[in-house]
């Protein structure tokens, strides 16, 4: 008959948490915990002076462009699926996957506002001084594949945070909308 003290299972356990510790296992990691934030508005050219309903942005810093848009945004960081960095000739360039819906909804406004803006704002850390309005690409076709690229007015790092932290926040937003089925 084996006899197996309790002391030497808890000397085991121990030793696991201090290897996964060391180690230095992703799932204690601070990158995993990290979100990014991302609304997408649409340019509202037709603004009632003294509307709470739109406001006017400033977007790009080297080239300022104002754009008055819609306050409230069509696409948010909810609605994304998934997101990637693309080296492109002239930089780097973020291209977002959005869900069901919101690819829906990217079409619908894609169609119905050709010629105008999106404004984008984007939040890569939880610091608020690491947010900006970061594109304002303009509407030149419909877009039925649920897919958005732009060209961020952001660091390769900056987009690199905001990248992660989208497909993070994709991740935690995917587990409620799958545990609340």
């Amino acid at each position: 008959m084996n006899f197996y003290p309790r002391g030497f299972n808890l000397y085991l356990l121990g030793v696991a948490v201090l290897l996964a510790a060391a180690c230095g296992c992703e799932s204690f990691s601070k990158k995993d915990r990290h979100v990014a934030m991302l609304r997408i508005h649409i340019e509202n050219r037709a603004q009632l002076p003294g509307s709470s309903l739109g406001k006017t942005v400033t977007v790009l810093r080297a080239v300022p462009v104002e754009v008055t848009i819609d306050a409230n945004p069509v696409l948010t960081e909810a609605d994304i699926v998934s997101a990637e960095l693309l080296d492109t000739p002239g930089g780097i360039a973020v291209q977002v996957h959005f869900d069901e819906t919101a690819t829906l909804t990217l079409e619908q406004y894609t169609s119905a506002y050709a010629g105008k803006h999106f404004a984008i704002f984007g939040q890569w850390t939880e610091k608020v001084a690491d947010s900006r309005w970061l594109a304002a690409p303009i509407i030149n076709h419909r877009s039925a594949g649920g897919t958005l690229a732009f060209t961020p007015d952001c660091s390769p790092e900056e987009a690199r945070q905001l990248v992660v932290g989208l497909n993070n926040m994709a991740k935690k937003m995917g587990q409620l909308k799958s545990e609340s089925k």
